[in-house]
Formats: C-alpha cells, structure tokens, sequence
C-alpha cells in the first residue's frame, strides 16, 4: 500500500493542475500563442467561402472557442490564486522583518468584509492625520481589530 501511495505522491508532485495550469498561462501569455490564434481564425475565415458558409463552418469556430474559454478561465484563476497566495506571504514576511509594524496585520486576508471595512477606514483616518501634520506618521496606529461575527 505504502508503494501505491508514494508513486501517486511523486506523480501528483510531477503532473499537478498547478504546474499545468501555471505552465499552460505561460504559454497562453506569449505573443508566438496570440499570433498562432489570429492565424488560425484567419485560416477559418478563408475557408467560409469554400464551406459555403454553412452551419457546420460556423460550428467549428463557436465550439472552439467555447472550449478554449471554458478551460481559460480555470487556468486564469489557478494562476491568480497562485500569484495572490504568493503575494500575500511575501507581505506577511514583510511585516514580520520590520519592527514598528504592526504583526496584526498578517494574514488579513482571513478578516471579513466588515473588519476590512473598519480597517480601511482606520487607515484612512490615520492617513488624513499624517496629511494634516504634514509628518511621516505616529506611532500610534490604532488598529484593534473588531471581531469576528
């Protein structure tokens, strides 16, 4: 059992829809996969005459694209949701290493709209003070949280 389990393991390390999914934005990124698109419409474009410009011509392309925008939009999010995650932690690393930050703003992301609400516009009154001082700021940051609902 424990052979099974450490093939799939290095499978699924290998061939997951992660790496795919990054893989395949990359490719679907470049300027060579754009040009390859225009062509291949252009080519179908060409061929109306010879269909006739029958149903099953226009078919081809409607289907195509459905597909092609079907499996783009999860490639798109996988790929936002790697970026975003990778983002954030490089921000909480960020205010972990520098001192007079404030470590309740780490991991953020898990508050709900409400507390990002009343946070924003903590910030925002802070902001306006530090405008109206015209200094870089106080040590006093006020941020407490509300909580959770």
């Amino acid at each position: 059992m424990e052979e099974s389990v450490q093939w799939w393991d290095m499978w699924w390390k290998r061939f997951s829809f992660a790496r795919v999914a990054r893989s395949a934005a990359r490719l679907c990124g470049n300027p060579w996969s754009f040009l390859a698109a225009v062509l291949l419409v252009a080519i179908w474009a060409l061929v109306g005459p010879l269909a006739g410009f029958s149903e099953t011509w226009q078919l081809v392309i409607n289907t195509a694209t459905t597909i092609v925008t079907f499996l783009a939009v999860f490639l798109i999010q996988a790929s936002q949701n790697h970026e975003m995650q990778a983002v954030e932690l490089k921000v909480d690393e960020l205010l972990k290493a520098v001192q007079p930050a404030d470590n309740g703003l780490i991991n953020l992301d898990e508050l709900d709209e409400r507390q990002l609400e009343v946070l924003h516009a903590r910030f925002f009154r802070q902001a306006r003070a530090v405008k109206r001082k015209g200094g870089a700021g106080s040590d006093d940051s006020g941020l407490t949280l509300p909580p959770q609902e």
